[in-house]
């Protein structure tokens, strides 16, 4: 066997397994152990085995590339869902094509029709949060071309999805504000057409009635960015004096209320504590330590490739599936 031009049917002969064993380990099948797997990718390495892509493509009748779409790169987790999904895709021999919807339906609606122009094979999926039509992802499933949602999910397509647990996070850092002596706690809130948004608020007004707390629509404001805290910053300093604590629906919008509060003479934590969800690097870097529900976005985005892949190759019958990530408290000096 020459170097560069070893086959499938090479490693499986040189190992003494099955070629479709060596397939399906090069694609971290989970139903090949993963010692199995290591031993057939160590060997594709160490002999330059590379997936001809083209003759794939011609073979199995596709282009061997997946289509991503996500809300914005800018942010720390979805960057990391990418990585996540760059890592499991490319190691199993697809390319990937990303596009952003910068939180636009239209722009939303546009990615979605390019992709399928591009003939991916199919599509992982975040949704904008100005999305309130569903018709889009419709089509795509009756084109037949399987669909995974991850974070922000659609319940009305038939697809799998990848989650993780938003309701059980808010449920704990707002438990954790009670526990804490809070009894007024502001809830900064997303959109509640959303998923993550919907499940954060419930979440929120669970601890309440778990604690005998009654709930309070006056705490309860639509802010889930910094553009929007500011332009409600007097109804939020106005609500302060009376709150034990803020939880916001993401860092991004608890570190800009922290900033708003200090500047107007407020100590964190000694007359309001504030706490967020998401546990971006720049919770760990303001002052004091922002206090949030960890997300793990490499993890979804392998995750939700391999979903994906497997629908794609093997499963394309099997009952949809929706996987779920723990939620985990960080406390930090905020609270």
């Amino acid at each position: 066997m020459k170097s560069g031009q070893a086959s499938i049917s090479d490693i499986a002969k040189a190992l003494g397994v099955s070629v479709s064993t060596v397939s399906r380990a090069l694609k971290n099948h989970p139903d090949i152990s993963e010692e199995t797997c290591r031993k057939v990718q160590e060997y594709a390495r160490r002999v330059h085995y590379s997936p001809n892509a083209m003759a794939l493509a011609l073979k199995q009748k596709r282009s061997l590339t997946i289509g991503v779409i996500i809300p914005e790169i800018i942010h720390h987790f979805f960057s990391s869902v990418i990585s996540g999904i760059e890592d499991m895709a490319y190691g199993s021999g697809y390319r990937v094509m990303i596009c952003q919807s910068n939180e636009d339906y239209l722009r939303e609606m546009i990615n979605v029709q390019a992709l399928i122009d591009h003939r991916v094979d199919g599509l992982l999926v975040s949704i904008s949060k100005n999305t309130l039509d569903h018709n889009h992802f419709r089509d795509v499933h009756q084109r037949e071309i399987p669909i995974v949602f991850l974070d922000r999910v659609c319940y009305d397509i038939p697809s799998d999805r990848v989650i993780t647990n938003d309701f059980e996070g808010a449920r704990l850092v707002v438990t954790h504000l009670l526990e804490r002596g809070c009894k007024k706690i502001l809830h900064l809130a997303g959109p509640q057409h959303l998923s993550v948004g919907r499940d954060r608020y419930e979440g929120y007004r669970q601890a309440l009635k778990e604690n005998n707390i009654p709930f309070d629509e006056e705490y309860v404001l639509r802010c889930d960015t910094p553009v929007k805290l500011n332009s409600r910053r007097n109804q939020v300093l106005a609500l302060a004096p009376k709150a034990d604590a803020v939880f916001a629906v993401n860092d991004f919008t608890a570190v800009a209320a922290m900033r708003l509060l200090q500047e107007n003479a407020f100590k964190i934590p000694e007359d309001i504590r504030v706490a967020g969800f998401g546990d971006d690097p720049i919770a760990a870097m303001v002052r004091p330590a922002l206090t949030t529900v960890e997300q793990r976005g490499y993890d979804m985005g392998r995750e939700a490739a391999r979903m994906l892949i497997n629908r794609l190759t093997d499963d394309k019958d099997k009952a949809f599936q929706t996987k779920t990530y723990p939620a985990f408290l960080k406390v930090r000096d905020s609270t």
